[in-house]
C-alpha cells in the first residue's frame, strides 16, 4: 500500500468523526467565537477539575441539558417543544 499524504489521512480522519466518540454516535465540530471573559472562565474551570477546555464544556452542556429534561414531563408540549428546537 502507498503512503498517504497528509491531506489524505486529515480527510480520513475527518470521515471518522462522524462514527467516532461514545457509542459510535458521531461528534461535532463546533467553530465559533467567545469572549475573552468566557475563554478565561473556561481555562479556569478545567484546570481546576483537572479537564480539557473540551471536556469541561462538555460536561456543562450535558449537565444543563440533563437538568432540565428532569423537570420535563415526556407527554407535555414541552418535551416536545425542547427537543424539536432549531439551530
Amino acid at each position: 500500500m502507498m503512503a498517504q499524504t497528509t491531506a489524505q489521512r486529515q480527510a480520513a480522519w475527518r470521515a471518522r468523526r462522524a462514527t467516532a466518540g461514545k457509542k459510535g454516535n458521531g461528534e461535532r465540530r463546533l467553530d465559533m467565537w467567545v469572549s475573552t471573559e468566557v475563554d478565561l472562565a473556561l481555562v479556569r474551570l478545567a484546570h481546576r477539575y483537572a479537564l480539557t477546555k473540551r471536556q469541561m464544556l462538555e460536561r456543562l452542556i450535558v449537565r444543563a441539558d440533563d437538568a432540565i429534561i428532569r423537570r420535563l414531563d415526556p407527554d407535555s408540549e414541552q418535551w416536545d417543544s425542547y427537543f424539536d428546537a432549531t439551530r
